[in-house]
């Protein structure tokens, strides 16, 4: 099912356009408050760049004063209704602004900007907390994909209309003042259809101290060091965004010799780049948490980042020309291709970031865990300002600095790929199966989402446990001959996937028995673990008799065991063919179709080996 359809979806559709209303209305008034006050009440530039630069801290301001009240807010309450209060808190916002606007009072209006800044403070844990409420897993990375692009065209829109708005002659604080109320009640009308979000932590203990509650906030996001990491690597994402968009102006002006028409145009490349990618995301991963393509979106942030200071490194010869003018200048086209893609890839790298926190967090602290990474990412934001300043006082141009964030960008990954091999190891994982096959999944609703289980699959080539790892939603451990586990190259996906190394009882019982051992201790952590009942690689493409290895762990530790097929593989690359009459044949496929199909679980007092066997036999039908 398309990503596109939760829009027919009462639990999605009106969540997405609130969150969306109110990504214009921030960007709007954000972008008719800088018109008005630079270019239409005649102050000074000192007094321009006072309010410019006071701007921004003050709208993030309340990300560090009130995001851990917010994420204990979004546990203990009903989240639609808080959505709805957040929303008519943003009609009254909106009231004022239009006084500050028909007024030209510039002090209320940097009240406003505070006051917007807070409700997106509270809306920010709900944001992200939802979805994972509301949206199947299956459909958890097309919904971060679609909420990821509404609000970067909604950002952008929102920045246009503000603008366009305040331009009108006569007109304009009366326009702006009239769209962004309607916005508000509009989003406020649509927060009414959001069906109810049960509260996740509805006995926790709310602390009225935001600075010992920022500490405890900040506490439970590291508690996992996996998803504190995977926080780390959305707040570079901002920090990296912060400093492109930041010095965009300058570059359009200075060294694209454009006007403001370029310099929307360049920020519209950037917006509907992120926005494709997020798209992208769904297809890309199948349906699933794939955090493999967080290393493929750091590496086109670097390798886009680096050649737009190539594309344009010198300052332009003539300034002032309009859009239609840039895209018919030499070396346009390579701007535009940089641009759009660097924001394809900031999809690629931030989106399953984003749902990799909310697949790993425990509902309970989920928002909490939320307003952690919204305090960090506005600690980033923070230091982007004073990278992009500091190297600008420095002398660096702002294509310089482009080039310097994308140079950045390869230490950033580095320290986050070494850290948390997973991301890595998926990566390499995803690449390969990718490359070598063409794979169907089916019935893997069957996997229990959370708890132990046993997955017993037929054996039919060397990259069976990667085709699983690549397709399975959650994380499993695998046991495989330890011979294959210590193949060079792949003993790092395979040691990084806490695969576990199995021998043969002649060949060496210590192997064997501790083998047996880590997987009572995984199963017992709630973990999934899967093994190839048949102990070997099939040598004609049939399934091999199960040996009782499935017997001896349910003994120990009885959980629900989940057979599973894989078709298409004999005859494939990596699959054995070592009788005579195999060696014979045509060389093996490559891009071969194959499918992975799930039956139902059995419980173990069911699973029997006959029971099993035969089960996977009838999953795998005529395939090979």
């Amino acid at each position: 099912m398309s990503q596109f359809s939760l829009l027919g979806s009462r639990r999605f559709a009106p969540f997405f356009w609130t969150q969306a209303l109110g990504a214009f209305n921030d960007n709007a008034f954000r972008n008719a408050m800088v018109m008005l006050v630079a270019f239409q009440m005649g102050l000074d530039d000192k007094t321009v760049s006072l309010y410019t630069n006071l701007a921004p801290a003050l709208f993030i301001l309340p990300y560090f004063l009130f995001s851990a009240t917010a994420g204990q807010l979004a546990e203990k309450c009903e989240k639609s209704r808080i959505i709805r209060y957040v929303k008519l808190f943003e009609i009254a916002a909106m009231v004022i602004a239009a006084i500050g606007f028909y007024t030209h009072h510039t002090t209320l209006l940097l009240v406003v900007l505070f006051l917007m800044g807070l409700h997106s403070t509270t809306f920010g844990p709900i944001k992200y907390a939802i979805l994972p409420q509301a949206l199947k897993p299956s459909e958890l990375v097309g919904g971060n994909g679609m909420v990821e692009m509404g609000t970067q065209l909604a950002m952008l829109v929102g920045m246009i209309a503000g603008n366009s708005l305040m331009l009108i002659h006569g007109y304009g604080p009366i326009a702006a003042s009239a769209t962004t109320i309607a916005i508000a009640v509009l989003g406020y009308l649509a927060s009414r259809r959001i069906p109810p979000a049960p509260a996740t932590a509805p006995d926790l203990v709310f602390n009225w101290n935001p600075a010992t509650e920022t500490a405890r906030v900040l506490g439970i996001t590291k508690q996992d060091r996996r998803v504190f990491n995977a926080v780390l690597g959305i707040s570079w994402f901002w920090f990296f965004g912060t400093v492109l968009v930041a010095q965009l102006p300058n570059y359009t002006r200075l060294n694209l010799g454009g006007d403001g028409s370029v310099n929307t145009l360049v920020l519209t490349l950037f917006s509907l780049g992120t926005g494709v990618g997020a798209l992208l995301c769904e297809r890309m991963s199948g349906h699933r948490v794939e955090v493999g393509l967080v290393p493929l979106g750091a590496f086109g942030l670097t390798a886009f980042g680096v050649d737009l200071y190539f594309a344009h490194p010198h300052l332009a010869a003539v300034h002032g020309i309009d859009w239609m003018a840039f895209l018919h200048g030499a070396g346009s086209w390579r701007v535009v291709m940089d641009l759009t893609l660097i924001g394809v890839f900031s999809g690629f790298y931030v989106v399953p970031l984003f749902a990799y926190v909310q697949a790993r967090t425990p509902r309970d602290r989920l928002s909490r865990v939320i307003a952690g990474n919204n305090i960090i990412n506005a600690l980033f934001i923070c230091l982007a300002s004073g990278f992009g300043l500091g190297l600008g006082a420095l002398g660096l141009t702002a294509v310089q600095i482009f080039l310097a964030a994308a140079l950045l960008n390869v230490v950033v990954a580095v320290y986050i790929f070494t850290i948390v091999p997973e991301f890595l190891m998926r990566f390499i994982t995803w690449i390969l199966v990718n490359t070598l096959y063409r794979v169907r999944v089916d019935g893997l609703e069957n996997i229990p989402e959370e708890g132990p289980a046993l997955l017993v699959c037929n054996h039919v080539s060397f990259m069976d446990p990667l085709l699983l790892m690549a397709n399975l939603r959650r994380p499993a451990r695998f046991v495989m001959y330890y011979k294959i586990f210590n193949i060079p190259v792949l003993k790092f996906v395979f040691r990084t996937a806490k695969a576990i190394p199995i021998a043969g009882q002649k060949e060496d019982p210590a192997i064997l028995q501790r083998a047996y051992d880590e997987v009572d201790a995984a199963l017992a952590d709630g973990d999934l673990v899967c093994i190839f009942p048949e102990g070997g690689l099939s040598k004609d493409g049939q399934i091999a008799p199960f040996r009782p290895g499935v017997a001896r762990i349910l003994d120990r530790r009885p959980v629900p065991v989940v057979p599973l097929a894989l078709r298409g593989l004999w005859g494939s690359v990596w699959s054995r063919r070592d009788s005579m009459l195999h060696r014979a044949r045509l060389p093996r496929r490559f891009r071969a179709r194959v499918e992975l199909v799930a039956g139902a679980p059995y419980a173990p007092a069911d699973a029997r080996m006959e029971t099993l066997e035969a089960r996977v036999r009838e999953l795998r039908g005529d395939f090979a």
